[in-house]
Parts: structure tokens; C-alpha cells; sequence
């Protein structure tokens, strides 16, 4: 009796011991913080793009230029700031949407680029969440600091990438609670 008793004992130092040495270390639960979030694709009113440059009398039509900013007049490769190309997320075949969305399994099984989940890039300012930086947005997904917008800044701003100018004006304009992973 003795015995198990001081055993149990030890088992509970043991483990306020690990939660006392996680708390130190910072290794506690993810930040969250309500951002004011927006969304943008690649199209050219999100990104400030426009087809052939005025020095050729728009007869190049193939190619993009930069509309507006400090960068304007040259070629738009549609990468972000980080040097990535923006994405959606995706939950990949093992999540929790396979089960809610079964209508979309046969083809998750099918091409073997949509097995794996991929987290979206997201655009914040750079100074408060610096390349890297991995949020969690209720209603899209896991994503990562991968852009900076023009008009994104503060600690409280963040854009969210879609493929699709009709998803990201449906997205529009909210007040979301995120969670900072890293």
C-alpha cells in the first residue's frame, strides 16, 4: 500500500514537473489573436497587374506588367514577396474534410498530388510575422506568412490567397479569431 502510494506520488511530481518545465520553455498552447482578414487571387484587380506595357503600344499583350507601386512597369511573374507560388490550402487525403466531403475521396485517391495536405499563403506584415510564420484562419484553413500586401499593415491585418476572384470576394472582409502556431 505504502508502495503504491509513493509511486503515485512520484508518477504526479513527474508531471507537474514536464507542464512547470513546458511552461518555462514556451512551449505552451498556440497565440490567438482577432485579425481583420480579407482575401485576393492572382487576377489583375487583386494584384495590380495589366496584359502588354504601353512601351510596345500594348501590341505585347502576352505578357504582364506591374500596374501600380514602386515596382511598376516591370514583368509580374505572380510570385510572392518570398519567392513562392501562392496556394489554397488543402487538407490532403487523411483529414477530417475526407470524412465531412465523401464526394470528393474518389478523386483525392486518384491523382497523387491531392494525397498530401499543403497549408495556403497568407499575406501579413513582414515586421510583425515574419516569412514562415505558420496561422490557423477558421474557415480557410492552416496557412503561411509567405507575402506582404500594400495595404496590409499593422499587427492586425492578414490577406488570404485563392484561386478564384469569386471565393475570395465571397471571403471578403472579417473579423476573425486566428491562431499563431509559430
Amino acid at each position: 500500500m505504502e508502495s503504491s502510494r509513493s509511486q503515485a506520488q512520484t508518477h504526479i511530481a513527474i508531471a507537474l514537473a514536464l507542464v512547470a518545465l513546458l511552461a518555462i520553455s514556451g512551449c505552451s498552447a498556440a497565440k490567438t489573436r482577432t485579425f481583420e482578414v480579407t482575401a485576393y487571387c492572382a487576377c489583375s484587380e487583386c494584384t495590380d497587374w495589366e496584359r502588354g506595357s504601353w512601351r510596345y503600344l500594348k501590341l505585347n499583350f502576352w505578357n504582364r506588367y506591374v500596374s501600380a507601386g514602386a515596382d511598376k512597369g516591370r514583368i509580374y511573374t505572380g510570385r510572392t514577396a518570398s519567392g513562392t507560388w501562392p496556394r489554397e490550402p488543402h487538407p490532403g487525403l487523411f483529414s477530417l474534410s475526407s470524412v465531412t466531403q465523401p464526394w470528393k475521396l474518389p478523386f483525392r485517391i486518384l491523382f497523387p498530388w491531392l494525397w498530401f495536405a499543403h497549408d495556403g499563403t497568407i499575406a501579413a506584415d513582414t515586421r510583425y510575422y515574419p516569412f514562415g510564420t505558420r496561422l490557423y484562419v477558421p474557415g480557410y484553413g492552416y496557412g503561411v506568412v509567405e507575402d506582404r500586401g500594400g495595404a496590409i499593415k499593422g499587427p492586425k491585418r492578414l490577406d488570404l490567397y485563392y484561386d478564384s476572384h469569386d471565393t475570395a470576394l465571397q471571403w471578403g472582409r472579417r473579423d476573425v479569431k486566428v491562431k499563431i502556431l509559430d
